[in-house]
């Protein structure tokens, strides 16, 4: 373990998404008094989210970091601690499990949850970027709404991108599916459906290589790849990823069970293969994928832990 800062609690989070602020607030106000290690940046996917219009309780719609900012607001006005730091390595072979976290000191913990979700892959296009939130979307599900009769493009192969364009269909007046290769991955079922769909439009052999837009998406640059020639398609309103996630857990290879993409195994309800720790969010959920979904894993995990605490003696609270 790294020198520095040696804090000890009963309850250690790992992320500051929705997952790990649930987890934390459930926590707190079961007086476990739990830290909250909350990476850099902290706040999880929904810092890098605009508008947010699903998630319950707020009828006008929300900020992604101002919910972030209220759900830590919440947690720390139970008691809550925050330290705004990464994970180095874990030990989770030896009790109290301990946490490195680099510069930043170490963490002795008698139960531990796992919340630091997965992060969309993107094509790491300067423009991409630019435009994440205002146009550039990973998720379907929650901004598909905001493309009411505007024509959207989906990016991907397999079964997720089926998905996400036929999804899209809902809202948007064309969906152009953008493929590298001329086959597609996904299962026939899935491709059978989205090709089934008129507003499906599906263009192979072809890569992004610019997201046009100032303020917004107004367009694409695409390159056809067999012959290199480069076109524009405009209007283009919106450009959704769906060429997967990765999981957050590479600190944790070696220590927990994994599945072969990485994400976490759990055993009945949010427990991992090692008592005392837990899981939350989208570290183990690839199905789902909503901040709901990962609050609500983040309550689950809080309460299996605290009953944890509570069932094991030797490992409760002083």
């Amino acid at each position: 373990m790294s020198g520095g800062e040696k804090r000890s609690t009963a309850v250690a989070i790992i992320g500051s998404g929705p997952a790990g602020l649930t987890a934390a607030l459930y926590a707190a106000r079961a007086n476990l008094q739990p830290l909250v290690i909350g990476g850099v940046p902290a706040g999880g996917q929904l810092m890098l989210t605009t508008d947010v219009e699903n998630y319950p309780g707020f009828p006008e719609g929300i900020q992604g970091p101002e919910l972030v900012t209220r759900m830590r607001q919440q947690a720390a006005r139970f008691g809550a601690m925050f330290v705004d730091a990464e994970v180095r390595g874990v030990d989770f072979a030896h009790r109290p499990f301990r946490l490195d976290l680099g510069l930043s000191g170490s963490v002795e913990a008698k139960t531990v949850i796992v919340a630091t979700g997965a992060n969309a892959r993107w094509l790491n296009l300067p423009s991409e970027q630019r435009l994440r939130g205002h146009g550039v979307s990973a998720c379907a599900t929650c901004d598909g709404f905001f493309f009411k009769g505007k024509v959207v493009a989906c990016v991907g192969g397999g079964d997720s991108a089926m998905e996400e364009a036929t999804f899209l269909t809902k809202f948007a007046t064309k969906v152009l599916l953008i493929h590298r290769r001329p086959e597609f991955r996904a299962s026939r079922i899935m491709l059978d459906r989205a090709r089934a769909n008129r507003k499906v439009e599906f263009i192979t052999d072809t890569e992004i290589v610019d997201v046009l837009g100032d303020g917004t998406v107004t367009g694409l640059t695409v390159r056809h790849l067999p012959t290199g020639v480069t076109r524009q398609i405009a209007p283009v309103d919106g450009l959704f990823l769906a060429i997967g996630h990765d999981p957050a857990t590479s600190v944790f290879q070696g220590h927990l069970d994994l599945d072969e993409r990485g994400y976490l195994r759990t055993r009945e309800t949010t427990r991992t293969n090692i008592p005392g720790v837990f899981a939350a969010g989208d570290a183990y959920d690839h199905r789902y994928r909503q901040a709901v979904t990962a609050a609500g894993l983040g309550c689950m995990a809080a309460i299996d832990a605290e009953r944890y605490l509570a069932e094991a003696p030797e490992h409760g609270v002083a």
